[in-house]
């Protein structure tokens, strides 16, 4: 195949690309789809094409014969933490204890039953710690909770932190750690949207990267693009609390005030996403 045959073929994969952001929530990734589409070379969408970074999807759906760089099912999983806690108790991946109860009569039976253990419930959907809430042996169930209920041990430490890792067509980069800066007001969840800010902290220790290898495979992300949220457990030990990824309800934070890692995730993010959408085209012509 000459040169020009071979452009010839790039720019007909290019135009069966898009970033589909569509529906009535496409504003919300309106910033994000302008990056991936200066990052990734391609058009943002309303309408699927034969490959897809899935954004938002309202009012249409994926049909056979187009497919999604990140899988609709690894976008559910980590959309909702009921689903996770399932998924990681199956593949045996580190993490808090965590109970799922149908009853609050459950909560405060785990709580009660595991004296001189902190424990919170999480609101399965929320993201950035938004409805999660600590709770005791007199908590009430809240109204309009989704079920069932998510209760996992609150592991407390000296300074409130989180740390994650990014993964990109398979291997893993990035090691940032997530904490509220010393003049600011602190809050039990460690989150962006509540003033807690990145600091890069060189390489991720080889259990940390071993445990998000272990959710980031359990959950389908591995292929494609997420990141992993972890604590530091007992004796070594690293600790999932979830992954994250982009498309439909939730997108994974660029603003790490480091622009080297940010530069580093976009390429990152095309070479995978264009090597999948080359196997997937191969794939296509073998299949025919």
């Amino acid at each position: 195949m000459n040169i020009a045959t071979t452009t010839e073929a790039a720019d007909q994969i290019r135009e069966e690309c898009c970033i589909l952001n569509e529906g009535a929530g496409s504003w919300a990734f309106e910033p994000l789809a302008k990056q991936l589409s200066v990052a990734l070379g391609i058009a943002i969408s309303d309408r699927p094409r034969r490959f897809n970074y899935l954004l938002n999807l309202e009012n249409v759906g994926l049909t056979a014969g187009q497919a999604s760089f990140i899988s609709q099912e690894a976008i559910k999983l980590a959309s909702d933490k009921r689903l996770l806690a399932e998924v990681f108790k199956k593949a045996e991946v580190p993490t808090p204890e965590t109970h799922l109860v149908e009853t609050m009569d459950e909560a405060r039976s785990v709580v009660r039953s595991n004296p001189g253990k902190d424990w919170c419930l999480k609101y399965p959907t929320g993201c950035g710690g938004s409805g999660h809430r600590m709770i005791d042996e007199t908590v009430v169930e809240p109204r309009n909770w989704p079920k069932p209920f998510v209760v996992q041990e609150f592991v407390r430490m000296k300074r409130a932190e989180v740390y994650r890792t990014y993964c990109a067509g398979g291997e893993l980069f990035g090691w940032m750690v997530r904490q509220f800066p010393e003049d600011t007001a602190v809050s039990p969840w460690v989150a962006h949207a509540r003033g807690a800010r990145y600091a890069d902290r060189g390489e991720a220790p080889a259990t940390a990267k071993e445990a998000a290898t272990k959710a980031l495979s359990a959950t389908g992300l591995l292929p494609s693009f997420g990141c992993v949220d972890l604590m530091p457990g007992r004796d070594g030990q690293w600790l999932v609390l979830e992954v994250g990824t982009d498309g439909l309800v939730n997108h994974v934070d660029r603003e790490l005030d480091n622009p080297e890692l940010e530069r580093q995730m976009n390429l990152r993010i095309a070479a995978a996403f264009w090597k999948a959408a080359k196997d997937t085209t191969d794939g296509n012509r073998t299949s025919q």
